[in-house]
Formats: structure tokens, sequence, C-alpha cells
């Protein structure tokens, strides 16, 4: 007996049970050119170099700043000497206004602090002036431009157009010292751009009473603030 061949046809697998693969990109053709090499990253230095040049700009600047604040605006200085005794001791740090001074160079006007201020200014002719010649004092205006200065007796005394009798600046409430006498044989009239300047300890300070007027080109800046020690902080 012949045997039973199998007539049914091919069954097809549905599509929605077992999907077809997704198609894939077509490969390259054999004929095609070889991709282009990817161009080469350039560093770009421009920004590197402005924020190089801005940070040694600042170094430059900076002391140059410093310096022309301590030249003409205002700086620290430090007592030494017994002479503005009790007001300041030995050793104080000070903070100097010099701005007045600069202003009144800058409009060609001679700076005249108020009676009572005390002044830092550069003195010549004294013994322990140095190489220089020169040496900075601290001391505290008396007598004003036009002023008439007489020290006689311990006591100091000014005449001006305001007060023809005369007064005694110790003892008239412009500033207070404990000094009670002021040592000294004096009699002289101020020039209109000249200071009469003591020390607070009168017993113990080279001044006026010593080197004469003090020219109002020789002020260096007037005392604003102690700020040592910290316990003796104060606003001048």
């Amino acid at each position: 007996m012949d045997s039973q061949q199998n007539n049914e046809p091919d069954r097809l697998i549905p599509a929605e049970i077992y999907p077809a693969p997704a198609a894939g990109p077509p490969g390259p053709s054999p004929n095609a050119a070889p991709p282009a090499p990817p161009e080469p990253k350039h560093r770009h230095f421009n920004g590197d170099w402005r924020s190089v040049s801005s940070t040694l700009l600042l170094f430059l600047l900076a002391p140059a700043v410093a310096l022309c604040i301590a030249a003409f605006v205002i700086q620290s200085y430090q007592v030494d000497g017994e002479s503005m005794e009790t007001t300041l001791q030995n050793d104080d740090r000070l903070i100097v206004d010099k701005l007045p001074r600069t202003l009144a160079r800058l409009t060609h006007h001679d700076y005249i602090p108020a009676r009572g201020d005390i002044i830092i200014f550069n003195q010549t002719g004294l013994p322990d002036a140095g190489p220089t010649g020169e040496k900075q004092l601290i001391k505290r205006v008396i007598g004003l431009p036009g002023d008439r200065v007489d020290i006689q007796n311990g006591y100091i005394t000014i005449y001006n157009s305001a007060h023809p009798s005369g007064f005694n600046p110790d003892t008239t409430g412009h500033y207070h010292i404990t000094a009670t006498t002021t040592p000294g044989n004096v009699d002289v009239t101020l020039g209109k751009d000249q200071l009469f300047v003591c020390g607070d300890n009168r017993t113990n300070s080279e001044d006026s009473r010593f080197f004469g007027p003090v020219d109002a080109s020789q002020i260096v800046g007037k005392l604003i603030l102690r700020i040592l020690p910290a316990s003796e902080i104060e606003k001048f």
C-alpha cells in the first residue's frame, strides 16, 4: 500500500504572536566613501589669560592703593614717648586723618586745625631727628594764626581779636588735661599760617616752647581715633 502523502498546506505564524524583528540600518554600500575623521577640538585660552591678567593687575595695584591711602587719606601711628600723657600713653596705636590736609593742598590752601586738636607734624632741628634731620611729633594745638601766646608764671594766656583781655585755653573747655602748670617764658604772635603746639605732659614735652611755632605746611594729619589698647578705644 502506498504511503499516504501529507497534502496540507504550510501554516503561517501570525505576526501578532511572534513579531518580526525590526529592520536594522542598511549596511554600508561597498562603493561608499569612508566617513570623515572628527575635527580636532582646539582649546581656547582667551578667557584664561583674562583671568590671569586680572589677578596679576590686582596684586600690582593693591600695594599702590594702600600706599596712596596711607600717604593721603588715613594712616596708623604708634605713640613713642611720654609727652602726651595722660591723654595718650607710650605704645598707644592711633588712627590719623590726612584727608583734610590733602584737600587743602589740592585747593592751594593752608590746613588749619581747630584749637585743642591733636596733630602729627614734621619737625626739623631736633637733636634726635636721625639721619633725615626730620622727626614726626604729636602735640596739641594751643595757639592759632593771629594769636598772641604768652606763657608766664606757669600759665598760658591767648590774646586775639575775640579775646583782647586774654584767656587760658587749658581751662576753657576746648580740651581736658591733668597738667596744672605750664613751665616756660614765651611771648610770641603767630603768623597767618602758624600754630603753637604743646604736649599735654607740660613738664616733659619738647614743643613750641622750645622750637617755636609750627607752620601749616608741616602738618601731616589730625588724630581721630585711638584703637589700641582695646580697653582704651577713644574718638578724638
